[in-house]
């Protein structure tokens, strides 16, 4: 990691919401504000928001020196020119250089990256962890967003998109998912998934009594992975039983990430990170079936360190990585130099 005399402004864009705060290059965050997030209407207004997120914690920073801006973002980004390709929750912009125009308004130097991504390597780097050479991270909630950092890099692919486990097909059989494929790892195992799955063994069952129907006020529709969470704790028969089925799900996608990467450690974040490790003990017992590698029980799965603010750290984190790494690919070339930590 490079290091900084300054602060590194950080942004976490979403599309409800943005969060800038200021982060120190050993990933402590300073202070942070948020903003309403203006996603459905011109790209210009989407920056706009974004802008005034940012003037509000300059505002507050005084005399500290900001080193670099980095922003996180959900969706396909071409981290290599700093453009935002296509997001399924921020539709004022489709390929938009977010980068470029962040750099000429307020002139100094921005990274841009997908949320997860970012988050993977602010957790490689400072949190959870720290200390592995690769380490994958997966967010669970909404969606599902994943990240992988091999030496203190984000694998980005060919250009930026690479990485993208939550959109890798589990059952080609199964639902459509918003990307535009079918049996997506994230229609099996975020958060409307348990909930989907839960209103559907209600229905089936006809079993009105469930204490999620309680907690719903009687009705279905109301049922979130939350509340499923909460009835499976006091015993609910239904409840544990979607549990049961999500982690099912979830050791067959973990198991393929074992198998494929054989990542030195698993972080898990995201709304769902305390339920899934919580559910860990399940989870590795279905392994044996799910992961063909005769290590898998070697490899640590643990809760981010940074819990729901691990894109605000990834964001400045993307600061602090190598600058020739970042050099090279704005300029096309080839050949990049590991990031230390």
């Amino acid at each position: 990691m490079k290091k900084t005399e300054g602060v590194i402004l950080a942004v976490d864009i979403g599309g409800t919401k943005v969060a800038a705060g200021l982060v120190t290059p050993t990933g402590k965050i300073l202070s942070m504000t948020r903003t309403r997030m203006v996603a459905n209407k011109s790209a210009a207004a989407g920056l706009a928001a974004v802008c005034e997120a940012i003037d509000g914690l300059l505002k507050k920073a005084g005399a500290r020196k900001i080193d670099a801006m980095g922003v996180s973002v959900p969706g396909w980004v071409d981290s290599k020119s700093g453009m935002l390709l296509s997001a399924a929750n921020l539709p004022c912009w489709k390929n938009f250089n977010l980068a470029r125009k962040l750099e000429k308004h307020y002139r100094m130097p921005v990274r841009v990256a997908n949320d997860a991504k970012a988050a993977a390597l602010a957790e490689a780097a400072w949190g959870a962890g720290r200390g592995y050479r690769n380490v994958f991270y997966a967010t669970l909630g909404t969606g599902v967003g994943t990240g992988l950092v091999i030496d203190g890099e984000i694998y980005m692919g060919r250009r930026g998109p690479g990485g993208e486990g939550g959109h890798t097909t589990i059952d080609f059989h199964g639902p459509a998912c918003g990307c535009g494929k079918g049996g997506c790892a994230e229609m099996y195992i975020s958060g409307p998934a348990i909930a989907r799955s839960a209103r559907e063994h209600i229905a089936r069952e006809s079993d009105h009594r469930s204490l999620m129907m309680k907690l719903t006020g009687g009705d279905a529709a109301n049922v979130a992975a939350e509340t499923v969470a909460e009835a499976a704790h006091a015993g609910d028969r239904l409840a544990k039983k979607a549990l049961s089925e999500w982690v099912e799900y979830l050791a067959i996608w973990t198991g393929n990430i074992m198998d494929l990467l054989e990542p030195e450690v698993i972080v898990i974040g995201g709304g769902l990170a305390e339920l899934a490790i919580s559910l860990l003990p399940q989870m590795r017992k279905r392994f044996d079936q799910w992961s063909c590698s005769p290590q898998h029980r070697q490899t640590p799965i643990l809760k981010a360190f940074y819990g729901t603010e691990s894109a605000l750290a990834g964001a400045a984190a993307l600061c602090i990585s190598d600058e020739r790494m970042w050099d090279e690919s704005r300029t096309g070339t080839t050949g990049r130099k590991s990031a230390k930590k």
